[in-house]
């Protein structure tokens, strides 16, 4: 017999199901997907009646969760490398979920430059960040060059030390680089010869960077790289890289030139790692393309990194991602704790291109689960469809529900244990049980 129609029961199960058998039972999502899995040998096999002497609360609610959970779960096998770490994977699977149905038109990625975008070690070897691809006899004379790495060795260990507060870093960091672009203001840089001191340095995007900054582009998603480093110089690494499209937009430390093209000053105010978060709020506000996308992809290697998205108005879905590249040990866990994905030692963009090919990915295509649960000689088959006009379905033991987007959630129709079911337009989620012998097919 139907139970009720959406109208009279929308947003529950049928009056003998309980939400709180529903909140107990989903805690046990998981046993009950690993036990639909299980190798045939390993099964135990009991005669078809069987299910019929289960009672109707147990057997289909546990069976709807856990292929509801298979259903929406996140598809992406990068996430199970052994360099990522996460603190809560079913919050970050539920974040790319809402972020890829809301769709490329909502999302923006926010990235740090140095040591993110660009890999921290080649063959054992640091590479260089846009500071030290200024380390050039073209550029600085030995002394100069002196000078930056007893300053880089300095503050450097304070930078990363995890014992120390932001705010305690926050002054060191703003004597370090004030110190740096002293020191450079000096050398007297001349323009004309970045290029080819970009040209001539060992700086590496990550493996994967075209893939990257290409998606981006094809689905006109806005990259903002907020960065402490030298905008002329980035912008040098991204150009010879040939990513620098339209969709770029960069907020960095840029040198001012006088009308000879020499070096005279730096502009604006400074950026540090510790303070992105007002050259967020400074600079984001006034960017068109990054406007009406409340969500955010963020790249970082740094915990001040963490506060770039500050700038972004009415944020919806915010994910994080962090690039742990040195001291790995001494930093791990505050990383974890601050960060949703920890990507450790990770020389490539292989997880932000999989994330990002997940959310842009097409809300319309239909998703199928099939599997055969011998222990009672059922054949379970789960559909994720939309029904273009009324059709109706044939089988032994259903449950129809109806996936309501706004709410994450399934909306049972009906529940019935044997005959047919018509199924209209509203119809997005079909459960169907038959025997081996007539299986129940869902017609699309």
């Amino acid at each position: 017999m139907m139970v009720g129609s959406m109208t009279k029961n929308k947003g529950v199960f049928p009056p003998h199901i309980s939400s709180s058998i529903i909140s107990v039972l989903s805690k046990d999502i998981s046993r009950q997907e690993s036990n639909l899995q299980l190798p045939l040998q390993r099964r135990v096999v009991l005669p078809l009646r069987w299910i019929y002497h289960v009672p109707w609360i147990y057997t289909p609610v546990r069976t709807v969760l856990a292929i509801w959970h298979q259903l929406t779960k996140t598809e992406i096998p990068e996430l199970a490398k052994c360099s990522v770490l996460m603190r809560e994977r079913s919050r970050v699977e539920e974040t790319i979920h809402c972020m890829q149905r809301a769709g490329a038109g909502n999302l923006q990625v926010i990235s740090d430059f140095d040591m993110t975008l660009t890999r921290f070690a080649h063959n054992s070897k640091r590479v260089p960040t846009t500071h030290n691809i200024l380390d050039n006899r073209l550029l600085i004379n030995e002394d100069c060059t002196k000078k930056m790495r007893e300053l880089l060795n300095t503050y450097y260990p304070i930078e990363i030390d995890a014992s120390r507060s932001a705010e305690e870093k926050l002054p060191l960091m703003v004597e370090w680089w004030t110190k740096v672009h002293e020191l450079l203001i000096q050398q007297k840089i001349r323009k004309d010869m970045l290029a080819r001191a970009v040209k001539e340095s060992s700086a590496m995007l990550r493996e994967g960077y075209k893939v990257f900054f290409d998606h981006l582009a094809e689905h006109q998603v806005p990259l903002l790289i907020l960065s402490a480093g030298v905008g002329d110089v980035l912008e040098e690494v991204i150009r010879q890289n040939h990513v620098f499209h339209p969709n770029v937009h960069i907020i960095s430390n840029y040198m001012d030139f006088d009308h000879t093209g020499v070096l005279q000053a730096f502009k604006g105010q400074l950026i540090h790692t510790f303070n992105k978060r007002e050259g967020a709020l400074s600079h984001a506000a006034g960017l068109r393309e990054l406007q009406g996308r409340p969500n955010v992809l963020l790249l970082g290697d740094s915990l001040g990194d963490l506060t770039m998205a500050d700038g972004v108005s009415e944020p919806q879905n915010v994910l994080t991602v962090g690039f742990l590249n040195d001291q790995v040990e001494e930093r791990k866990e505050s990383y974890i704790n601050s960060f949703d994905i920890v990507l450790v030692k990770d020389e490539t963009m292989d997880v932000p291109n999989a994330i990002l090919r997940y959310i842009t990915s097409s809300r319309d295509n239909k998703k199928k689960l099939c599997f055969m649960c011998t222990a009672c000689y059922l054949c379970v088959r789960c559909e994720y469809l939309k029904f273009k006009s009324k059709h109706t379905v044939h089988m032994s033991f259903f449950i129809a529900c109806r996936y309501d987007s706004a709410a994450n959630s399934l909306l049972p129709l009906c529940f019935k244990r044997f005959g047919s079911v018509t199924v209209d337009t509203d119809t997005l989620i079909l459960l169907c049980y038959g025997s081996t012998s007539q299986r129940a097919v869902a017609v699309c």
